[in-house]
């Protein structure tokens, strides 16, 4: 029994990560969870917030805005629609992202619009966890 999964972090612009963990938190659409190595097949998309990655050695957080994550028996894998480590996480970032939110919630039709509120009340809930 493997005691590490493959973790890998891709955002379009760049690879933040690609390492061996012992575990990986993830910010779920439906609740957070860990990735642990012999983790059941997973795929999710993901809510804004922050994914702990713990290896052997040293944890580190990255800040994602949303995207996917797929999980299997031996590597979890995010696909962010942004994403940075959680020092390079600043005001504007999350500005950004919330100014993005509010307009889309303004915009929504009404079929959209509980989606659209949860997606502005997840990126509140970020900067209120950041301290932004």
């Amino acid at each position: 029994m493997a005691d590490t999964l493959q973790f890998d972090l891709v955002s379009p612009e760049r690879k933040l990560a690609s390492v061996e963990a012992s575990s990986v938190q993830i910010p779920g659409m439906g609740g957070d969870f860990t990735a642990l190595p012999n983790h059941a097949p997973f795929l999710t998309t993901l809510r804004p917030g922050v994914v702990r990655v713990v290896s052997p050695g040293e944890t580190i957080d990255y800040v994602v805005t949303g995207g996917f994550a797929e999980v299997s028996p031996t590597a979890a894998t995010i696909l962010a629609e942004q994403a940075v480590i959680r020092p390079e996480a600043d005001t504007a970032l999350l500005a950004d992202v919330l100014h993005a939110a509010e307009r889309d919630l303004a915009d929504a039709p009404e079929e959209r619009r509980m989606a659209a509120g949860q997606r502005l009340r997840d990126v509140m809930a970020l900067k209120n966890q950041l301290g932004i």
